[in-house]
């Protein structure tokens, strides 16, 4: 039955599915990175997509097969089909979404969304009526589930690697192929035999030609083609700021005017007479806390919000801290996450000693910097890790941000 593939629409399927699972693993990941959006929509569309594209390579598969010429398909299994994926789909994205991607999580999701992928297929081609009958080899039908599981494993996994645009696009082919092999291994076990034989159903019902699921195929490929261009198109915090971040950022870029100049002044000494100005004094001691308050003590740890609650993550373990809105989102070398900090806050409960603001919108610790180079009018520096976060550098902090680095002796 393999024999006779349209082998272009062969490989469409396999781009189709490649470009879903893209899509719908970047926007699963997104979930776990903060309240950007909101999670039910990024859940939904994510399901979403996901659902289409594997439903969608399915049947340009079944369009590329060399199937009789009266073969029609019934509407109702066919909308059933999707409605099974659809539904599997987001389930699993829901357990991985949420919560740490701990096996005890990813396995029995896996399970489901593979055992989901297989369903689909078989009740699609349940759908498929006509003069003739159906048989399936039942070891092509284990191998095929079995291909479903482990490629629904795999594609769970990719939201880990969002960070990393290549790694993520390579993760997606391999979904892709996966998805498809399990099609064409259970059609190579499928057999058209004629009338009479094996399983066989005329078309009782609404049914639907091949030329009207080609139609229906068409528009859900661009479907799957717009999320995945949708999916490249930069966030907002990459292209521009937003005013309010702007705003909270300003205070932290001012001179430190906490101390004011009405204490100084009865204890300054006459002008014929200068001593030692108190000034110098004063300045020093304001980063702790100002004139009669304790010191600030760093904070050890910072809170990270998340689908089911706050979690915290040791100073020492984050690499940067970016600004975003009201908000913060912190790298700790492997993906980001939401702190409720802004970003001015983020600076002033951190070690200065280890971190430093290097941006307007950017914090980072300077003990994990490994590389800095030039970009534009500023500089980039890269942080350990993973992912090897990369983070800009404004042109006013290169000199103090070498000189943190022993690269330069600052002014």
């Amino acid at each position: 039955m393999i024999e006779g593939y349209d082998p272009y629409l062969v490989a469409l399927s396999v781009v189709i599915a490649s470009l879903g699972g893209y899509t719908g693993f970047s926007l699963t990941a997104r979930i776990r990175s903060g309240p950007g959006a909101n999670p039910r929509v990024l859940l939904s569309g994510a399901a979403g997509i996901l659902a289409v594209g594997i439903w969608t390579m399915h049947f340009v598969g079944m369009m590329a097969a060399p199937l009789p010429a009266d073969a029609v398909y019934l509407v109702l299994p066919t909308i059933i089909s999707f409605l099974i994926c659809a539904l599997v789909v987001g389930v699993s994205l829901f357990f991985v979404s949420i919560g740490d991607p701990s096996p005890q999580r990813v396995v029995p999701s896996a399970l489901l969304l593979g055992a989901g992928i297989a369903s689909m297929h078989y009740v699609g081609m349940h759908g498929l009526a006509g003069s003739f009958g159906l048989t399936h080899d039942p070891a092509l039908v284990a191998l095929s589930v079995a291909i479903a599981i482990v490629a629904a494993y795999g594609g769970l996994r990719i939201f880990l690697a969002r960070q990393d645009g290549l790694r993520l696009a390579i993760s997606a082919l391999a979904f892709g192929i996966a998805v498809s092999g399990m099609h064409y291994t259970a059609m190579l076990g499928m057999h058209v035999l004629p009338a009479g034989e094996g399983h066989h159903h005329q078309a009782a019902g609404l049914a639907a030609s091949p030329q009207a699921l080609a139609i229906v195929v068409a528009v859900l490929c661009f479907v799957v083609a717009a999320g995945f261009l949708l999916s490249l198109v930069p966030e907002p915090h990459r292209a521009s700021k937003p005013a309010s971040v702007m705003a909270e950022a300003a205070p932290a870029l001012a001179p430190e005017p906490i101390i004011p100049p009405s204490p100084v002044q009865p204890v300054a000494p006459p002008p014929p007479e200068p001593p030692e100005s108190i000034a110098p004094a004063r300045v020093t001691a304001a980063p702790l806390g100002g004139i009669g308050q304790p010191p600030r003590i760093a904070a050890a740890r910072l809170p990270l919000e998340g689908a089911n609650g706050t979690h915290f993550i040791d100073a020492g373990d984050v690499r940067s801290v970016r600004a975003d809105a009201h908000y913060t989102r912190v790298h700790d070398g492997t993906r980001e996450r939401m702190c409720p900090w802004s970003i001015s806050e983020a600076e002033a409960q951190l070690d200065p000693g280890r971190f430093i603001r290097v941006h307007r919108s950017h914090i980072v610790a300077i003990e994990h910097v490994t590389f800095v180079g030039k970009e534009g009018e500023g500089a980039v520096i890269e942080l350990d890790g993973p992912s090897k976060p990369r983070v800009p550098v404004s042109r006013a902090k290169v000199a103090e941000v070498k000189a943190r680095l022993g690269l330069r002796r600052p002014a």
